[in-house]
């Protein structure tokens, strides 16, 4: 199974830096967060995606996907009633569909929670509406673009729109794209789901909605930095034949950046390790 590391953990070195750190981890890939890339993120066309695809090469690393999609821009949303902030909003997810193609990373991860959830005065259900509508008009451009566009569920204290994995396939399944697929956040689902993590992914898994999975603690720390079972995820990952990305994302950096990086790629490797201990 392979392993990336989420690079807004690295910020603010410089990628050539954050690259060859996570390679000397163990790392495999780097998920970018458009955020960290660039002082203006309208500047991240697709030449700068081809840069940045090769720099990781040098170093025997692929990008695995993009995540935090909406954090610049400022003043992005895909439920405000305003059509200029929509349009905005659906052109800047539109380049990041280009950049994430020219850069070889398969998925995009919406997360997103500010950018989706509902305004002063605005009901749950329309701002989910407004979501799925703008969702349905960018599954086609991922499409032909060949990513996956996932749509992440993430805890109540984030957002009250999409919580649980069942809520994002049964949004995805409405759209009925194959490009548009949902994910799991292994923090999120430890706070929103009411089953354990590895019977929500083995269902999903199944039945095909889970197009990547996100690796940390529900105390949002590192793997192994809190009390969250990981080592069932990964059993459940092995025995599906799941052959995605793993993707290393705490929220809460301890004991900084660097640090956490380390420790969480060493957690991951003994959890690995154990599996293979496992085989007869």
């Amino acid at each position: 199974m392979k392993l990336a590391l989420c690079n807004e953990v690295l910020h603010p070195l410089p990628f050539e830096r954050q690259c060859a750190l996570a390679s000397s981890l163990g790392y495999q890939g780097l998920e970018l967060a458009p955020f960290t890339l660039a002082d203006d993120p309208l500047a991240l066309d697709e030449a700068a995606a081809r840069r940045l695809r090769d720099t990781a090469r040098d170093h025997g690393l692929a990008l695995s996907g993009l995540h935090w999609l909406m954090v610049k821009p400022e003043g992005l949303s895909l439920v405000d009633p305003d059509p200029g902030v929509r349009a905005r909003s659906l052109r800047w997810l539109r380049q990041l569909i280009g950049f994430a193609a020219a850069c070889g990373a398969p998925v995009l991860v919406h997360g997103s929670p500010r950018q989706r959830s509902p305004l002063p005065g605005q009901s749950v259900g329309d701002a989910t509406a407004r979501l799925a509508d703008a969702l349905a008009e960018l599954a086609p451009h991922a499409e032909a673009a060949g990513v996956t566009y996932c749509l992440e569920p993430l805890s109540p204290a984030e957002t009250p729109v999409i919580n649980t994995v069942a809520e994002a396939a049964a949004l995805v399944d409405r759209i009925g794209s194959p490009a548009l697929r949902t994910m799991l956040d292994t923090s999120a689902a430890a706070q929103a789901e009411a089953e354990p993590l590895h019977t929500v992914l083995a269902r999903f898994l199944a039945s095909g909605h889970i197009a990547h999975v996100q690796l940390n603690d529900r105390n949002r720390r590192g793997p192994g930095q809190g009390d969250t079972a990981l080592l069932p995820v990964l059993r459940t990952l092995r025995d599906t034949g799941y052959a995605g990305w793993m993707a290393v994302e705490p929220f809460d950096y301890v004991p900084d950046g660097p640090g956490c990086a380390a420790f969480s790629a060493g957690h991951v490797s003994g959890l690995q390790a154990a599996l293979e201990a496992e085989s007869p």
